[in-house]
């Protein structure tokens, strides 16, 4: 490119930094995702950098509130396939709370769900098998962790409503296995968990033949 090009192409920069007629008009916000809509999920966690090793929070996953002391995973969902694909959603997981311990058990029944969720495992199924697919060994377990849930809808703290994710779909919903594309699973002690009987599903999951690999420990759930 000569000097000439060259100024030429450092005036147009310019003009371009300091004159946004040009620039594309600002597009409206999404629309939320409608109440009651399955989705397939990746679930990744902010770090906060908060540790407790008699607890077994460690590597910075976990957060503390500096207002309240409250102790929890900042996580957020993108949605990855369908209609709402790369949508993105924000909801934190309670692992400890002042104020009693229902903000923790909340959690761990969230992360119970979501473990059999993505591991196609009967909330009901209390095999050896079942009870190993439920445990962790840390939190980096749950760092990218794919299953299906149903959106949900609530105020922020400014009073704008937002997509939020509080419930898991598990095997025993009546859709699962369709929208996750593996065989069906019933449990070992009979009944059903009380998942949600019906919502309608915004995507088609790709078959799947085989399951998450399973390890680890145990430590809690939202």
């Amino acid at each position: 490119m000569n000097s000439h090009s060259q100024s030429n192409a450092n005036a147009n920069t310019t003009a371009n930094w300091n004159d946004f007629n040009d620039a594309e008009a600002q597009h409206a916000g999404f629309d939320l995702i409608p109440k009651g809509t399955i989705v397939p999920l990746r679930m990744s966690i902010k770090p906060g950098g908060h540790d407790d090793h008699s607890q077994g929070w460690t590597n910075g996953y976990a957060t503390q509130s500096f207002e309240t002391g409250a102790v929890y995973l900042a996580c957020e969902f993108v949605v990855t396939a369908g209609p709402f694909a790369k949508r993105k959603m924000w909801s934190n997981i309670g692992l400890h709370s002042a104020k009693g311990p229902t903000w923790g058990q909340m959690g761990r029944s969230f992360i119970r769900a979501a473990l059999n969720s993505a591991r196609n495992v009967h909330p009901l199924d209390n095999t050896p098998q079942a009870s190993a697919a439920r445990r962790i060994n840390s939190f980096a377990d749950l760092d990218g962790i794919e299953f299906i849930a149903r959106v949900d809808v609530e105020k922020d703290n400014k009073g704008d409503e937002r997509n939020v994710v509080k419930i898991a779909i598990e095997p025993d919903h009546k859709d699962y296995a369709a929208l996750m594309g593996v065989a069906p699973k019933g449990p070992t002690g009979g009944g059903q968990s009380g998942a949600p009987a019906q919502t309608t599903p915004a995507f088609a999951a790709p078959a799947r033949t085989t399951q998450a690999p399973v390890s680890g420990k145990p430590s809690w759930a939202q």
